[in-house]
């Protein structure tokens, strides 16, 4: 497992843009396929986006598709996820997971960060 330490969050007007980060520890970074969630209060966590461990392919839900960009520096051992025009329906704790699959289900990720508030006001 890697451990994984999010950042980045914050207030943001609707149509701001924010970057979060994901920091993992460990020297197997590389190996990990990485997601991100994002829970809302009194909702379901829900898959935000994925990438596979060497950036070749990535995947986006379609509620943000087009708005966030997902990317990743294995040399920095760090997971990003660029988030463009902001909605206040994105409000939410936004988590980075790891996993050794590459998967939209939040079940198949077995290490996961604190979560970072992103909030977007209207």
């Amino acid at each position: 497992q890697v451990q994984l330490v999010e950042s980045g969050g914050g207030l943001v007007q609707a149509g701001g843009s924010l970057r979060l980060s994901c920091a993992a520890s460990g020297r197997t970074f590389s190996s990990y396929n990485m997601g991100w969630f994002r829970q809302a209060p009194g909702k379901e966590r829900e898959f935000v986006a994925a990438i596979t461990w060497n950036g070749g392919s990535t995947d986006y839900a379609d509620s943000n598709k087009g708005r966030f960009t997902i990317s990743r520096d294995n040399a920095k051992n760090t997971v990003y996820l660029q988030m463009n025009s902001l909605k206040a329906e994105d409000t939410a704790v936004y988590y980075c997971a790891a996993s050794r699959w590459s998967s939209r289900r939040a079940g198949v990720y077995d290490s996961w960060g604190q979560g970072t508030q992103v909030t977007v006001s209207s």
